[in-house]
């Protein structure tokens, strides 16, 4: 275990690690990096305040977020502009979770709820990192990740609208909240809204009008200057309220929890690797080092790890700031190094500013960041080019509106891995026919209407992993194909079969003498050399002999117009 986790720091791998970015780091790469880690703090801060109150968490969590995640990843992480804090995911899931363990506790006891909800998903993604299961994170599909986000954009916004219209209510289900926001209307706050409209507009207008400007920031500034000078709070607008300033006295886990914690645990490390890793490899630039999944998973864990012990949410890589650190010149992880020094700069002196900062503020910056989780281009893309995972986004979008955040993550898993049982025991089965002129053989289509088919000869190619699962329904398919063309020989074209397991050869040997009783001879050509080897130590490979079994399917049809044919001719 030592030597696979030397090893995974070694920079055997990925990008490099602390020695070896400090060794090779460039003096022309400073001013990028100090600009790059400043700009990202005036982005990922206002945020991280917000991500803490869609967890409903203290705000100044949000700050030690971005001080110990940021930090420790910048150390360990193999890319060189990932910053790292938390997400509005992890955050939405991290409330969830919560929500089910920490009403009950004492103040003392959510913080050490907090904490165990932090070590466990670093504990999850250390030792997969150690066991290099980074694979994991192809698990959930891309059409279900949409779905997912979108449906936890969706979540977020909704839990966010109260604090923008000046509404309390008790929270309930996504349809009771719903209900209660439509009826709360007439009693919201004129004021709240005005305001929360004006940090909208700050909002948007930055993002599109001066995209380089840190837009969260500036709305944050004018927000607590004009609670304080045009006094907003005689007005009814609510505060954020005090905020502790320093840095937060290190927290023990209450090992009493973890089972409670650890299937919401186990979903927090799983989106949290997904979104960093993704983010990591869309931000790599040419000719930087590709992100090696395993070993994010060792920096994420172990960033993770040590925010538990100082009061921070679960982190992980954030795709819009990391697009800000990347745009903003960023060379090398002392940008994110930067970021949490100025984090830290913040929990040390900015306290009694970010007291002042209004509650709409803040949802309005979470909402509108949120917004950029609901992608409807995203779904007509899908649904354009398959309705089938079109259909398995809106399912997992339904899981999370509808079922709540940690049971939709359990939703888009199984969708997932429905999804892939579906096509996995669905292979397809083309009938081929030869392009005129060449030696191309190329599946039927209403397209080639004038290719070639060979009278009593029957071309045929099942693509993907043939086994048990779905052995079954090749066999079906190709049935179906010789009751309908009634040949003399059926060639199976196995080129694109890399793997033929025990059940199904089994089963295709027993197929392969009801048909030879029928009267029909069975081919086989294009075998790869795994194949190959399993045919020939195989009952089936014994019955076809060498001379039933061709390299490739120009050889088979010589030798079928050679002899079959050419017998046939004779007869007649």
């Amino acid at each position: 275990m030592e030597r696979d986790l030397s090893t995974l720091l070694a920079g055997t791998r990925g990008g490099p690690t602390l020695l070896q970015w400090v060794r090779a780091y460039q003096a022309q790469w400073l001013v990028p990096d100090l600009i790059a880690g400043a700009t990202a703090a005036a982005v990922v801060i206002p945020k991280a305040l917000g991500y803490a109150t869609i967890a409903s968490l203290p705000v100044q969590v949000g700050l030690y977020t971005c001080l110990v995640p940021m930090a420790v990843y910048a150390l360990l992480g193999t890319s060189r502009v990932l910053s790292v804090s938390t997400t509005t995911t992890i955050a939405i899931l991290t409330g969830a979770a919560l929500s089910q363990v920490a009403p009950s506790l004492e103040p003392a006891g959510q913080v050490a709820a907090l904490a165990t909800l932090v070590l466990l998903p670093g504990a999850i993604l250390f030792a997969a990192g150690l066991l290099r299961l980074g694979f994991v994170a192809d698990f959930i599909s891309e059409p279900v990740l949409v779905g997912f986000k979108a449906g936890v954009g969706i979540v977020i916004i909704l839990d966010q609208l109260p604090k923008l219209l000046g509404l309390h209510f008790d929270k309930g289900s996504f349809l009771h909240n719903v209900l209660a926001i439509v009826q709360g209307l007439p009693g919201a706050s004129v004021p709240t809204v005005a305001l929360a409209l004006a940090m909208v507009a700050i909002l948007v207008g930055f993002e599109r009008f001066v995209p380089r400007a840190p837009a969260p920031l500036v709305a944050v500034v004018i927000a607590i200057l004009a609670m304080k000078y045009l006094e907003l709070g005689r007005l009814g607008i609510e505060a954020v309220g005090t905020v502790p300033t320093g840095l937060p006295a290190p927290t023990v886990p209450d090992w009493h929890l973890v089972q409670a914690l650890l299937p919401a645990a186990a979903g927090i490390a799983l989106m949290s690797f997904t979104e960093t890793i993704a983010a990591a490899r869309a931000f790599a630039g040419s000719g930087e080092p590709t992100p090696d999944p395993d070993r994010e998973l060792v920096a994420t864990g172990v960033a993770n790890a040590a925010g538990a012990l100082l009061g921070a949410m679960p982190g992980g890589g954030g795709t819009s700031q990391t697009a800000v650190n990347r745009r903003a010149g960023a060379r090398s992880q002392l940008a994110g190094l930067v970021t949490a020094v100025l984090a830290l700069g913040a929990i040390l002196l900015l306290a009694p500013f970010i007291a002042a900062m209004p509650q709409a503020t803040l949802a309005t910056v979470v909402i509108v960041y949120s917004v950029g989780l609901i992608r409807p281009s995203e779904f007509r893309a899908i649904r354009k080019v398959r309705r089938t995972e079109f259909a398995w986004a809106l399912v997992a979008l339904a899981g999370v509106v509808l079922l709540g955040t940690l049971q939709g993550i359990v939703v888009a898993i199984v969708v997932s891995l429905a999804a892939m049982a579906y096509q996995v025991s669905n292979p397809v089965v083309h009938l081929l026919g030869r392009k005129p002129g060449t030696n191309v053989f190329r599946p039927a289509a209403p397209g080639n209407p004038d290719d070639l088919r060979y009278p009593g000869l029957l071309l045929v190619r099942p693509e993907g992993r043939i086994f048990f699962a779905n052995a079954s329904r090749v066999g079906q398919q190709i049935v179906q194909l010789i009751a309908q063309e009634q040949p003399q020989v059926v060639a199976l074209h196995l080129r694109g079969v890399f793997d033929l397991e025990y059940t199904a050869l089994k089963m295709w040997t027993e197929a392969e003498q009801r048909l030879r009783e029928a009267g029909v001879t069975v081919w086989l050509v294009g075998l790869n050399p795994g194949v190959l080897a399993m045919v020939r130590n195989s009952p089936l490979g014994e019955a076809l002999g060498e001379h039933r079994m061709f390299h490739n399917l120009e050889q088979a049809v010589a030798h079928y117009q050679a002899h079959y044919l050419k017998a046939a001719s004779a007869t007649a």
